[in-house]
Order: structure tokens, then C-alpha cells, then sequence
């Protein structure tokens, strides 16, 4: 027998808390019928889903592909159910998930998200910000925890499962404190999401970049760090949209490096109404 929509939100729910007895106030169960429910579950699956232990309930690798697919098909319902409505009075409601690294989210959702919401009142946008590190905010996507995502995509790299369009392609600029004499003596300040191997490649080639890097939290401290004469940096133009004031920008020249930014969706999702009208604003916003 297949598992069920209540059998997908139990397994859901188990991994949200951690535990089976959590799991059973958040559904409404006791501890021992979830325990229940869980292992018939696992015997439907022919996998442990969970390990069980004094920390509580965590996924086994086998439970961890098995929620993907369970938060994705518990969406892909409640998109049914929304867009039927929706279909038949005309309009757009619910809500549509969105993952983006922090200076997308900053810069690029607003203008698209006051847009859409203009035109559809009903429509309620959920943003989670996510560093664009590992599998970043394309990842949120794939896990079935977010519709759509603004992520960074190396020119050659590929995104299994996913579908991505294009949004925008922004160069690197120097920034260095305003009336330094010789900021290239300064160190060179960086951040973890800074991991582009295009942008790698370019500084490897650069000999005049300092020696000395001081590495900081996010590119909201480089930009600081810089107005406060400590450092020089390389910084996408979405973080120095509005910079504070004692920084200079210079532009790096027909060679700069630049970082590709895409829109990535599933490909239920990317039928969505919802979801097809944010890209329509997301492209407004960066033409």
C-alpha cells in the first residue's frame, strides 16, 4: 500500500521535532501510535526512515531521500487544492516559498514582491534567506522546503532535477576606502559565500592583489570594514548598491570577474501560477 497524505505529514513532523512524541502533540497523536504509524511506514517503504536514541528521532540516509519527496508531494497537494480554487474564482492566493542568499534578498525580492502582491493581494511570498554555501538556496528547492530560488550558478555547473533561468550576470568591483593614498597595501578582506571558481580563477591572475587576507563573516561586514579604512575588497555589485560613506568603487575593466545569478524552481512547481508570475517580476526588476 502506498503512504498516504497524514503518513507523509506524520514523517514530516517527526523530523520538524525531532522526537515521536513532539511529532504526536504537533499531529495530534500519542507517542505509541506514532511510533506505530512510523514503523508501519518504514515497513510500506522497505527502509528505516529514522533512527531512534536518546537524542530523539533523526533521519537515516533512507529517511532523508524519503522526505524530500514527502515535503514535494504534501506541496504539490496543497498547490492542487489552492490553484483549483484559485482557477475557478479568478485569482491568486496561498502562499509561494522563496530561498535567496542575503544581498538578493535585499535587493532583488522588494520591487518583485510589492509588485506581485499589488496585483495579488491574496498571495502571501514566505522568504527564507540562505548563505550561499554548499548546496545554498538552490538546495531549499530540492529538499521540497522552498518553490523558488535566487542562487549564484558557475557558467558550466549543472543543477540535477532542477530547472533554472537566467536573472541577471553582475560584475566585481574594487572597493577601498575613499582618499586612501595606497589602498592596494591594504589587506584584502573576503567571506565565506565569495567562492565563485570563476572569480577564484581571475584573483589567481591578479599579481597587484595584497598577500595578506583577513577573512570576515559576510559581505555586509567587508563592506563595514572597508568604510572603517581596515581592508580593500572584491565585491559583487549588489553589496555595494548604496555603499556607507569613505568607500570608493572602481571598476575592474573588461576582464572582471562577474557572478551569474538564476532563478531555479522544480519542475512542478515552475507550472505554478504563482511561481511564473515572480519570475515575471524578478525579470522586471533586474531589466
Amino acid at each position: 500500500m502506498d503512504l498516504s497524505p497524514s503518513d507523509l505529514r506524520l514523517l514530516v513532523a517527526v523530523e520538524h521535532t525531532g522526537s515521536f512524541t513532539a511529532a504526536g502533540r504537533e499531529v495530534g497523536l500519542s507517542q505509541s501510535a506514532v511510533s506505530h504509524a512510523v514503523r508501519e511506514a518504514e515497513r510500506r517503504v522497505g527502509a528505516v526512515l529514522f533512527e531512534r536514541g536518546r537524542r530523539g528521532a533523526n533521519p537515516t540516509p533512507a529517511g532523508e531521500r524519503a522526505l524530500v519527496h514527502a515535503r514535494q508531494i504534501l506541496r504539490q497537494l496543497e498547490l492542487l487544492r489552492t490553484e483549483a480554487r484559485d482557477a475557478a474564482a479568478g485569482s491568486v492566493t496561498g502562499t509561494v516559498r522563496i530561498a535567496a542568499f542575503r544581498t538578493a534578498a535585499a535587493h532583488l525580492l522588494p520591487p518583485a514582491l510589492d509588485r506581485l502582491t499589488t496585483r495579488f493581494p491574496g498571495l502571501k511570498p514566505q522568504v527564507l534567506v540562505v548563505p550561499e554555501l554548499g548546496r545554498g538556496a538552490a538546495g531549499e528547492v530540492a529538499d521540497g522546503r522552498a518553490d523558488l530560488a535566487i542562487a549564484t550558478l558557475d557558467d558550466h555547473a549543472e543543477l540535477p532535477g532542477l530547472h533554472h533561468g537566467e536573472l541577471l550576470t553582475e560584475p566585481y568591483l574594487l572597493v577601498h576606502p575613499a582618499g586612501h593614498p595606497r589602498p592596494r597595501t591594504l589587506p584584502l578582506l573576503d567571506w565565506p559565500e565569495n567562492c565563485s571558481s570563476y572569480t577564484r580563477t581571475w584573483w589567481r591572475t591578479q599579481d597587484w592583489l595584497p598577500p595578506r587576507r583577513l577573512d570576515v563573516a559576510d559581505d555586509s561586514v567587508v563592506l563595514s570594514m572597508v568604510a572603517q579604512g581596515i581592508g580593500m575588497a572584491i565585491l559583487p555589485r549588489l553589496t555595494v548598491i548604496g555603499p556607507p560613506p569613505g568607500v570608493e568603487l572602481v571598476d575592474l575593466g573588461p576582464e572582471r570577474p562577474t557572478r551569474r545569478l538564476v532563478h531555479v524552481t522544480t519542475s512542478a512547481a515552475r507550472h505554478s501560477l504563482a511561481v511564473r508570475e515572480l519570475i515575471r517580476e524578478l525579470r522586471a526588476s533586474v531589466n
